[in-house]
């Protein structure tokens, strides 16, 4: 009988044939699983006894259909969906835990897993007798986890707790230790359930940091995740599953966004709240002649992915300065003007046009939207409408290259009339995506050409807003401690209303 998942667990090469690829490391086809569930206790034993003569008790269910896909080595791979939908199903397969009902699984290599917190772990054995029995059960030799203790024991960063039973740990010294024996073995595929989202922010810095060292050294990592946002900056490509089906598999930003469309199709689970009587918040819209760029100024969209429910599509993007020439090339501190078109395919009440900007690495450094900016809006767009959005934004931001995405979605005019009473949750909820374009660009920030203190506006990827004094204190001749007059000051700062120096 199949063993469960556990928190750290490490398989030894398994004999299958070899996938179609040297690069390919791992190669599903066709994969289904199914369950027999039974409405009564009882029925699981009269359908053993039973079925062979023609009596059935219980139904299927196939908690994984036809997935099929393949990761290349040293790729990051992302597996995504809502809950239910096969995802720890399909990586207890991967491990080797589980067997498919159909289909073929080829993995090539040693496989860490980290699935189930704590399910690897003898309660009553310390930490560190834990890390000798993980290897001992799933093939690691001794003399292996042996030259990698230190670095376990160090990584794990649980102090004098190595040396005390696990069942002591609490969920995240657990998490700290599960993470480290799988990450420090010898592991060809790292398989990552969820796990990431236990710890301290501290911890999962650290495990960020250890990720991106195992992807430069090669390894394979297939992740599952909840944040999107995880998903969209680690993962090169990503399965899309949907009760128990690959519905897309290819580039992370775009089964992302197709993730939120499959998950604005489900009711709305957040409780409404009360809320004071409807308030206006806008209704009217500029009629003024804005500036729109020329023909020339625009991307060419033919190749351009567009994530859509069918209600809208992009017609139109274009970049430029501050002065409505067409540009890529910004340096630090400039406007970039973005102006992008939808044509509404179907009636809508109220449009919500908006940007994401992501850096090389999938970070979202900035994404803002006409509700945060507060911008007016028309009440009703008929179909067959073409909406226009012209968003400034001053890249203060590290020298880079980046991305953007482009997107359009809508709510009803009750809900934006009452926009000021609702949770970020509740208003979330009641957005509906229409169309997003989630790759275009490049654009490209660089480096100051002229600057009246330094070059470098910042550190880090984004300019916040703030200030800095700075005062001198000089030595008191008061043999009081701490007494100081006003000759102690070379200068002070003169702070006006607004708090401006």
């Amino acid at each position: 009988m199949a063993s469960r998942g556990t928190a750290a667990s490490v398989m030894p090469d398994r004999p299958v044939p070899r996938p179609p690829s040297d690069d390919v490391v791992i190669a599903v086809r066709n994969v289904g699983k199914v369950y027999r569930l039974y409405d009564r206790p009882q029925d699981r034993l009269k359908h053993s006894l039973l079925w062979r003569f023609g009596r059935s008790y219980g139904r299927d269910f196939w908690a994984l259909q036809d997935v099929s896909f393949e990761v290349r080595r040293g790729e990051t791979f992302g597996i995504i969906g809502r809950n239910g939908a096969g995802k720890s199903t399909l990586l207890q397969i991967l491990a080797g835990i589980l067997e498919p009902t159909v289909g073929e699984v080829h993995v090539r290599g040693r496989v860490a897993a980290l699935l189930e917190l704590g399910s690897g772990f003898n309660p009553e054995f310390t930490g560190r007798e834990n890390v000798f029995l993980n290897g001992a059960i799933l093939g690691i030799p001794r003399s292996e986890m042996e030259r990698h203790l230190d670095d376990i024991v160090a990584f794990a960063d649980i102090g004098p707790f190595i040396d005390q039973p696990v069942k002591l740990y609490s969920s995240g010294m657990l998490m700290r230790l599960a993470f480290a024996v799988a990450t420090h073995v010898e592991a060809d595929v790292l398989l990552i359930d969820e796990v990431l989202a236990v710890g301290d922010v501290f911890f999962r810095q650290k495990c960020y940091r250890w990720l991106e060292t195992l992807r430069e050294r090669g390894v394979t990592i297939v992740l599952v995740s909840h944040v999107m946002t995880e998903v969209e900056q680690f993962c090169r490509r990503a399965l899309l599953l949907d009760g128990g089906r690959g519905v897309f598999v290819g580039p992370a930003v775009e089964a992302v966004k197709r993730y939120y469309l499959l998950e604005q199709a489900r009711p709305s689970e957040v409780p409404l709240t009360e809320t004071s009587p409807p308030v206006v918040v806008f209704e009217s819209v500029s009629t003024g002649e804005d500036f729109w760029p020329s023909p020339e100024a625009f991307l060419d969209l033919s190749g351009a992915v567009q994530v859509s429910d069918g209600g809208a599509r992009c017609t139109g993007v274009a970049l430029c300065d501050a002065q409505g020439r067409p540009a890529r090339v910004f340096t630090q501190g400039e406007t970039a003007s973005f102006f992008y078109e939808f044509e509404v395919l179907r009636d809508i009440e109220v449009p919500i046009g908006g940007i994401v900007l992501q850096d090389a690495r999938g970070i979202h450094v900035h994404g803002k939207n006409t509700l945060q900016y507060g911008t007016p809006v028309p009440i009703g767009v008929p179909r067959g409408s073409r909406l226009r959005f012209r968003q400034d934004i001053t890249l203060a931001l590290r020298p880079d290259e980046y991305t953007f995405q482009v997107g359009l979605a809508t709510m009803r005019a009750e809900d934006y009339r009452r926009l000021p009473t609702w949770t970020h949750a509740e208003l979330y909820a009641r957005i509906h995506r229409l169309c997003n374009v989630p790759s275009l660009g490049p654009l490209a920030v660089t480096w100051r050409s002229r600057w009246d203190t330094t070059q470098l506006t910042h550190h880090g990827v984004a300019d916040l807003p703030g200030r800095c004094v700075v005062w001198q204190v000089l030595p008191s001749t008061d043999p009081t401690p701490g007494s100081r007059g006003d000759s102690d000051w070379t200068s002070k700062p003169s702070l006006t209303p607004d708090g401006q120096g």
